[in-house]
């Protein structure tokens, strides 16, 4: 809540920026004065620091559109800082569209250089081309989150993909317990065939199961 406040506020300052530098800077920039009447006019060659008119106009342009430029592109700062002026200009323009006369009524110190160079960006249509630049942070999601909670996403995805590498990491086998022994089977003896008689072949004696011994 408080970054949005911040940013309403910064809104204010970048709305006076456009109305008494931006706009007193473009009418110079014109060579006009607040009447209409020409000031020294652009000059066709040599350099433009010997005319302090356009310098002065030149400076105070590019220091309204560097405000706005920082103001649209620092994601700490929020999106109302520069959207709110832009959809100010950018309803401004339409209002112009749809009846000239009514948006031109509006524009305040309309006598005076600030209101004269703002209605010549209206009819000139920079202010519709600026207010169409500065509402562009009002469309990113990311712009609407806090510092504090892009920082608490950030935590999120890595405790996640730590929980998820050590989940895939093979763990070692336990032990299991030792099987027991078993009883060694008893060897078979074997008799000579034939009775037992020598030189005969030897004959394995049938095994059963509660000891040894012959068939009668």
């Amino acid at each position: 809540m408080r970054r949005q406040l911040i940013g309403i506020a910064l809104a204010i300052v970048m709305a006076g920026a456009l109305f008494f530098a931006g706009a007193w800077g473009y009418l110079r920039l014109l060579g006009r004065s607040a009447t209409g009447g020409s000031l020294s006019g652009l000059p066709a060659s040599g350099s433009l620091i010997s005319d302090h008119t356009v310098l002065y106009g030149l400076i105070a342009v590019a220091g309204t559109g560097l405000l706005a430029g920082i103001l649209v592109a620092a994601p700490r700062i929020s999106p109302l800082a520069a959207g709110l002026p832009g959809l100010l200009l950018l309803g401004w323009t339409a209002l112009y569209v749809l009846s000239v006369g009514h948006a031109t009524s509006l524009i305040p110190l309309a006598s005076h250089s600030f209101g004269a160079g703002f209605k010549a960006m209206l009819v000139n249509g920079i202010a519709g081309a600026a207010g169409l630049g500065m509402v562009i942070p009002l469309f990113v999601p990311s712009r609407w989150r806090s510092r504090r909670r892009d920082e608490e996403d950030s935590a999120d995805i890595d405790a996640d993909a730590d929980e998820y590498v050590s989940g895939m990491t093979p763990t070692a086998r336990q032990p299991g317990p030792v099987p027991a022994e078993l009883p060694a089977r008893p060897l078979q003896p074997t008799v000579a065939a034939g009775g037992g008689r020598p030189g005969g072949p030897p004959m394995p004696m049938p095994y059963s199961g509660q000891g040894y011994g012959r068939e009668d």
